[in-house]
């Protein structure tokens, strides 16, 4: 057994039923590795977990990322080494602590050229960006797509992925400081969503026409306005729950434009150790190259996790946050 602390809930509420405490790390299993964290990414769904949206199994931890250090092999464990600098962005939950048991076939090496505090807050979110631009619904040089959210963790990766693929990225944000961060990150219209008709500047936008695809990761309090913005047979893809869960579904509010929904996670998308791998090394290879840059713009002790979750539910957060063990 290692001491290591860690953060734990004996139950779901605001944050502050976060406590770090000084917890027993066993050996790790055949086929896991300890994983000596160097820095932990903050995410959205840790959110919902704690808060209960997203049930969990209690008591628990919170977390599904981080970067570090492998520090031990459990049997049968032959991909990686002890001193191996590594990443994983699909948990097991239990990220917010200074070490974690992780399965090997989990956990990606990292290049020189990605540093801890940029893998730990690039791996959850980037890999979301990549399947949702690049599977879900691949974009093609050309088209015109609408993302939410655009100065979030995804939403700053996405625009410049999108852009980088030669689409034209139309983002909303929820003020002018936001707005100027979309647009720094390859927006080439934002809609402040507060003052302005999203769905009317969409259509402005693209004189009358929508967009293909809609990427939301807000949830409830945009599902109206996005379906609103789709061209005929567009796709909404609704990502996330940050104003709450969209409610039920009435059928006949596609029929407009016969258009498609999806609800997506990242889960199905990784799957498998070589869907994981394929994901990851794209994301990889984009940030690597220079295309994407990854903008960590709060860092904090993993004592302040409190303090973290309330900025972040608040949406006084931009881009990415890592807890630092």
């Amino acid at each position: 057994m290692t001491a290591v602390k860690a953060v734990r809930i004996a139950e779901t509420g605001g944050p502050e039923v976060m406590k770090l405490e000084q917890i027993d790390l066993p050996p790790p299993a055949p086929g896991e590795v300890r994983v000596r964290h160097r820095a932990i990414g903050l995410n959205f769904i840790d959110t919902y977990q704690r808060s209960g949206l997203y049930p969990v199994q209690l008591p628990c931890g919170l977390g599904l990322e981080a970067a570090g250090v492998v520090e031990e092999l459990g049997e049968g464990v032959t991909t990686l080494k002890p001193g191996d600098r590594v990443a994983y962005g699909t948990g097991p939950q239990g990220a917010y602590a200074e070490a974690h048991n992780v399965h090997s076939s989990r956990v990606v090496k990292l290049p020189d050229a990605i540093g801890d505090q940029t893998a730990a807050a690039m791996m959850l979110k980037g890999m979301t960006a990549q399947y949702l631009l690049r599977q879900t619904y691949r974009v093609k040089k050309g088209e015109t797509i609408l993302i939410h959210a655009a100065a979030g963790g995804v939403g700053l990766i996405a625009c410049q992925w999108a852009k980088h693929l030669g689409a034209t990225v139309i983002g909303t944000a929820g003020s002018e400081e936001k707005a100027a961060l979309a647009r720094a990150h390859g927006a080439e219209h934002v809609i402040l969503y507060r003052t302005e008709d999203v769905a009317a500047r969409v259509k402005e936008i693209t004189n009358g026409a929508g967009v293909p695809v809609v990427y939301d990761a807000v949830g409830k309090d945009t599902w109206e306005t996005s379906l609103a913005c789709l061209a005929p047979r567009g796709l909404m893809v609704s990502y996330g729950n940050a104003s709450g869960p969209v409610g039920k579904v009435d059928l006949l509010s596609l029929m407009p434009g016969s258009f498609y929904v999806t609800r997506p996670t990242l889960f199905h998308y990784t799957m498998t150790p070589e869907a994981l791998l394929n994901t990851a090394s794209d994301l990889m290879d984009v940030v690597s190259s220079g295309a994407v840059k990854i903008e960590v713009n709060q860092t904090y002790a993993l004592d302040d996790v409190v303090q973290a979750h309330k900025e972040l539910e608040a949406r006084k957060t931009t881009g990415s946050s890592v807890l630092i063990p």
